[in-house]
């Protein structure tokens, strides 16, 4: 253990001085923009009992419970927080006839004005199954406007969730923030993931930028769940504004947790807890283990019959062919192999070991599809046939939705391990047809939402792949 330990002081000795861990690599402290709010503030007291910046998330339990997620800038007189709902078919005639309470929490930007406002969570629960509910959230000092949501049509896994996938879009320049509020308006879609990197930078203006990104997706994550991971740009302050605005399921700080929608096991994780070493190594190493356990009770036999697929999403990519010096442009990417030299909590030997069968990233401002992959070796299904029974999991990047930073160019000479890559701005669109089938679509905003790439991944059985 001794032995051990020592080799884990050496490892870091190389890492911390590189800048991974700088508190200060979302760049230099940014100038106070002073507006027409700031005199008001000073002269006059403003109380703010309204809702805003509603969004959903799953729950502990994906078939039947939401969690409702909304701030207030003042807390209400009754400290309340309250959400009214009931079945939309009888909204109308009937109103909002049940009702769940929750709490509020206190959230102080840790910006130069330490600006507050209260962060407000109820779970509804025991919610019946393929239903539409009408809801509005607030107390008696405010309510919110009525917002609708669909729950899951099954506890069980024959049935084809359909998400839209993507990471990096801020509050300027979110390219595809229209159509996805389209798409949303239209029902296509039983969850979001946004894989990191929000606003640019929740943190900024005194936390503003994150007030408005998030009613920017309110008009999508209102209505559907809106399930997260951090990025590098929510590192400000150890995460607060991430830690304080989401409500993941697990108890994690919305670090790490995993949820089931139809034949898919879902896992997000952080892979900033391998580049922001200044806050500790525990959160590494809890999330090390904790990611194995639950890839282990994925593979219950009866429960990887059930559930066949497993997708893991996080932030920073293993592989990437962009034209930049981000890690993944680097054979010995940290999230890959783990810490230098001694190859500890490195994701892709257990993603090998599991099975796991798709890995969504973002990061790199561009799209970019790979063919299935293990330590630099292409393991394709067959030379006709890559993506049906590959012997390796297949990698995404998909972080173009749109913002201030712009796109990322791509290598003169593309690796032979890269099948697709794109600088549209866009989206990815997931559909989960069986235990078979997963159907995966890109989405170009530059294009008016053209469909610039696709592909099925067939798998007849699904496990380790150290058995094949």
């Amino acid at each position: 253990m001794a032995i051990k330990m020592q080799l884990v002081l050496l490892a870091l000795s190389f890492i911390l001085p590189s800048g991974l861990a700088s508190p200060s690599s979302n760049g230099s402290p940014e100038e106070p923009i002073m507006t027409l709010d700031d005199d008001l503030e000073s002269s006059v007291h403003i109380v703010h009992y309204q809702p805003e910046q509603v969004h959903l998330a799953f729950g502990e339990r994906t078939d039947s419970e939401i969690v409702v997620t909304w701030s207030t800038r003042s807390l209400p007189p009754d400290m309340s927080s309250v959400v009214e709902y009931g079945p939309t078919e009888t909204a109308a005639s009937d109103g909002l006839r049940q009702r769940a309470t929750g709490g509020a929490t206190k959230f102080v930007d840790g910006g130069r004005k330490h600006k507050s406002q209260f962060i407000h969570r109820v779970t509804l629960r025991q919610l019946e199954p393929n239903t539409s509910y009408t809801y509005h959230c607030g107390s008696a000092a405010g309510w919110s406007a009525r917002y609708q949501f669909r729950t899951v049509p099954s506890s069980e896994s024959d049935w084809s969730p359909s998400l839209a996938i993507y990471g990096d879009m801020g509050n300027e320049n979110a390219q595809s923030l229209a159509r996805l509020q389209q798409d949303t308006q239209q029902g296509m879609y039983d969850a979001i993931l946004h894989v990191g990197d929000f606003a640019y930078d929740m943190n900024s203006n005194d936390a503003r930028v994150g007030d408005e990104f998030m009613r920017q997706v309110e008009t999508i994550a209102a209505y559907l769940p809106y399930m997260v991971v951090p990025g590098n740009h929510e590192e400000k302050f150890n995460f607060s504004n991430y830690r304080a605005r989401f409500s993941m399921p697990g108890g994690t700080d919305n670090l790490f947790y995993s949820f089931d929608l139809g034949p898919v096991h879902f896992i997000g994780i952080s892979t900033e807890v391998y580049y922001f070493l200044n806050y500790g190594l525990k959160t590494l190493v809890f999330q090390y283990e904790w990611l194995e356990r639950d890839l282990q009770a994925a593979n219950e036999p009866a429960q990887r019959a059930k559930r066949p697929w497993i997708v893991v999403y996080g932030h920073r990519p293993m592989y990437c062919s962009n034209e930049n010096d981000n890690d993944c442009t680097h054979s010995e990417t940290l999230t890959r192999v783990g810490w230098p030299f001694v190859h500890m909590f490195g994701l892709e030997p257990l993603f090998y070991k599991y099975g796991v069968d798709v890995a969504i990233w973002a990061h790199e401002h561009s799209y970019e599809r790979l063919w299935p992959i293990y330590d630099y070796q292409v393991r394709n299904g067959s030379l006709g046939s890559p993506y049906e029974n590959p012997r390796a999991p297949v990698h995404l990047v998909t972080g173009s939705a749109g913002c201030k930073e712009g796109r990322e160019p791509f290598k003169g000479k593309i690796p032979v391990w890269s099948a697709f890559h794109s600088q549209d701005y866009g989206y990815t669109r997931l559909k989960a047809h069986n235990r078979t089938h997963l159907y995966f679509e890109q989405v170009s905003d530059d294009q008016n939402g053209a469909i610039i790439d696709s592909f099925w991944l067939i798998k007849n059985q699904h496990g380790s792949y150290e058995d094949l």
